[in-house]
């Protein structure tokens, strides 16, 4: 059977949008409790009755955490522009190599809004 699992994290960390206009409001220095869904998808394994271990999931995910919670996104390398947007692919783009059921990450800034990214 086809399933879908989803594990969600949570990070703290400043960051402002240097290519919007001055007066942009993102364009000043700002903070976000920011989460990060990963969602992996594919055929359960009948013996386990599972797709994926979640503590797998948070095993692989917990580097790339320590790299975003509590850090100024702009000083991390490939987050110069640190939109919600390059956020997400920056995360496909670490974490896809080393799980290959990855089917989507979501990145939202707020409660309200949100970026969905399904690969290249």
């Amino acid at each position: 059977m086809k399933i879908e699992l989803r594990k969600k994290f949570q990070f703290e960390a400043a960051h402002f949008l240097p290519n919007l206009p001055e007066s942009h409001k993102c364009r000043r220095l700002h903070g976000h409790s920011f989460t990060c869904e990963l969602m992996v998808a594919g055929e359960c394994d009948p013996k386990l009755g599972w797709l994926m271990d979640y503590a797998e999931i948070s095993s692989l995910f917990k580097p790339i955490w320590e790299e975003l919670d509590h850090r100024y996104l702009n000083e991390i390398s490939g987050l110069e522009n640190p939109t919600s947007e390059h956020i997400a692919v920056w995360v496909w783009r670490k974490l896809k190599p080393m799980m290959p059921l990855l089917a989507e990450v979501r990145v939202a800034e707020t409660c309200t809004a949100e970026c969905v990214y399904r690969g290249e």
